[in-house]
Formats: structure tokens, sequence, C-alpha cells
């Protein structure tokens, strides 16, 4: 089962259509690089994150059902019934949560695409855990990463203002045991995001220019 346990397909779908319309009224979305995502197989997409827009943007635009790891604060009343059911996972920030991490591992598993903002939102431990998190999921998966970068949700202004997403090349991160091969997989996970984000900003400099 490439969603988790509990959610439904159908809905799943209509979840990631209403997450494109809205926000093509309100940004000029342009996605480059979609043919980057692999059409089969687990993967873990990592991506920045600078407001609240960004996650249902890429589980909009995202050519495949993206199961993310989101702030258990989310999951409360309507709202937290509904995540779960487009097969959102919550997840405790600050600490590793077993439980959310055995139902993404279930889903790449499965051959099911997880993602993940390592960055985090607050706080230095939040971001330590979600790049770890990402990267033990990676590799014990036996997944794929794809980072992803999105700009121009933070403070955006004016009418339809130009949101881009910029889909990276797929990697396997190296093999090894211990937290040390922990450690080396997640700083490469770290800079091959940090190396996107990077090459967005660049070319959104260039395309201003123009």
């Amino acid at each position: 089962m490439t969603v988790p346990e509990g959610s439904l397909g159908w809905l799943f779908d209509f979840g990631r259509w209403i997450a494109r319309v809205p926000y093509a009224w309100q940004f000029r979305i342009r996605v480059h690089g979609r043919d980057r995502v692999p059409l089969s197989g687990g993967v873990v997409v990592v991506a920045n994150h600078s407001s609240m827009a960004d996650g249902p943007i890429l589980f909009g635009v995202l050519p495949r059902r993206v199961t993310f790891l989101i702030k258990q604060e989310m999951f409360k009343g309507v709202v937290g019934y509904l995540l779960r059911k487009i097969g959102q996972i919550p997840v405790k920030r600050g600490e590793a949560d077993r439980t959310a991490l055995t139902s993404a591992l279930s889903v790449l598993k499965a051959g099911g695409v997880v993602g993940i903002f390592p960055e985090g939102t607050r706080g230095e431990g939040d971001v330590a855990s979600a790049q770890n998190g990402a990267a033990w999921l990676a590799r014990v998966g036996g997944a794929v990463v794809l980072p992803v970068a999105c700009r121009g949700t933070y403070q955006a202004k004016g009418w339809r203002p130009p949101v881009d997403v910029l889909i990276g090349e797929p990697f396997h991160l190296p093999e090894g045991k211990g937290k040390a091969a922990l450690g080396v997989a997640t700083e490469q996970v770290r800079d091959r995001l940090a190396t996107l984000v990077a090459e967005l900003d660049e070319l959104r400099v260039s395309e201003e220019r123009r």
C-alpha cells in the first residue's frame, strides 16, 4: 500500500486537485524539472520550507502521491481528520518520533513517496531531527532521495506573484552502518538541498532580469 493505512486513495487524489486550484489563483506557479521525479519505487522528497503554502503546493504539483510528515499540532478537529484521510502523517517535533517514522517506512517499502521538510520551522532540534529522519528513512527504506526547492511564497505580495518549484536529480545515499554513516548521509541530504535552493535563487534572479 503506497499510502498510509486508513487513508483513502480517491480522497488523496481529490486533495491534490484541491491543493492545485486555490494556489493557482493566488500564485503563478512554475515547476521546473518535473520529469526528474521517479515514476515508481520508494522516494524520500526533501524540500525547503519558508511558509505554510509550500506543503500544499508541493502536494499538488508533484506527479505522484506524496505522504508528508506534518507537525502534530495540525492534526486537530476536522482538519486533522482530513489530513489523515489524504495520507498525511503527524510527527512530533524536536524528537525522533518512532510511530511516524514506522508509518513512513511502510509507505516507502511499498514503493510510495514520503515528503519531509528537513529545514524545520523553529528550533535547531527540529532541524537536526528532521534531517536525520530523512536520511534514516531513505537508507532503511531502500529509497532514493529527491531534493525539491520552492521559492516565492514567503511574504509574497502583488497579484499572482511567481512561485517556483525546482525538482533536483534523485540520488542514492552512501551505504554504511552506525551513527557516523548516518551523519555522512544526513550531511549529503543537507548539501544537495542547499545547493538546489541556491540554484533556484539564481534562476529566479535571471528570470527577473529578462
